[in-house]
């Protein structure tokens, strides 16, 4: 069994500067919290979300969701301290907006402790033309798409199907795989229509995404769903896993499952899904 992946179907956005909005983040399924100090936060209440969030890290009170903070940029009047308190929070890693490329990424790796974990967000063209670097930088875990910011740099309508921005949606998820690391796709706006959100997510898993990110508590079901395996899924894997397991013993050259041929990618393919069902049994 190969070791278990990250688990990050629903990865949702909570204000650090709600106490009740972070005190409701404990009772829901999402497999992530992005306790946020940026866009979701009124410049007057960045001092108290930034405590808030730190606090929240600390409490030992949110289960086994990976927990994060999204900090202010650089060039805010919040952005220094608001990485250099998150890092000393010690979340599974502090989120990076605007990421620009790996001189970006060294002005914040310089504020944290050695080893800190940045999820960075991809979210402008520079981001997108680094995407790579950006992904292979020795302390970027994750990359965080900002499919908004993207939609307003190409002045284009963020409409049902992003077609303006697939083709820089996949290029991320090529960046991402190529690093070994995991990608997650941006938000869907309107929170009442679910349809339409399960389309996108739908959308998102087909490009290669491993998760998405959440601004509402009715999204985090859906995206559970759609990331989960299926139990037809996890059967198939486990019939794939044991024939290979059964020709190996055999010295059969040629493995045939349900009727068709199956190769080594097909084994790997199988492994995987079985570790992440195992890792979403676990959480």
């Amino acid at each position: 069994m190969t070791s278990a992946p990250e688990v990050l179907r629903s990865v949702l956005y909570m204000p650090s500067s709600n106490a009740r909005a972070l005190e409701k983040a404990k009772t829901l399924a999402a497999d992530a919290i992005i306790f946020d100090l940026e866009d979701a936060v009124a410049p007057d209440a960045k001092e108290v979300a930034r405590e808030q969030a730190v606090a929240a890290v600390r409490s030992g009170e949110y289960g086994r969701r990976t927990l994060t903070i999204r900090c202010n940029d650089l060039d805010t009047p919040w952005g220094e301290a608001d990485v250099r308190a998150a890092g000393e929070a010690a979340p599974h890693a502090v989120v990076i907006p605007k990421v620009s490329g790996v001189a970006h990424l060294e002005q914040v790796a310089a504020l944290l402790p050695e080893g800190t974990r940045i999820w960075a967000m991809v979210e402008t063209p520079s981001a997108v033309f680094d995407v790579r670097a950006i992904a292979a930088f020795p302390q970027v875990s994750a990359l965080v798409l900002g499919t908004n910011d993207l939609a307003k740099e190409l002045r284009a309508p963020l409409q049902p199907g992003r077609a303006a921005l697939v083709p820089h949606l996949a290029t991320a998820v090529l960046g991402a795989r190529e690093a070994g690391i995991s990608v997650v796709d941006g938000v869907w706006n309107d929170v009442k229509d679910l349809e339409g959100f399960e389309a996108e997510c739908r959308q998102g898993l087909a490009l290669g995404f491993d998760g998405k990110t959440l601004i509402h508590p009715g999204q985090v079901d859906v995206a559970n769903a759609v990331w989960a395996p299926t139990e037809d899924e996890v059967a198939h894997a486990r019939r794939v896993v044991d024939a290979f397991e059964e020709a190996s013993r055999s010295g059969q050259g040629v493995v045939v499952v349900d009727g068709r041929m199956v190769e080594n990618l097909h084994r790997d393919n199988a492994l995987r899904t079985l570790a992440v069902a195992e890792a979403i049994e676990a959480l």
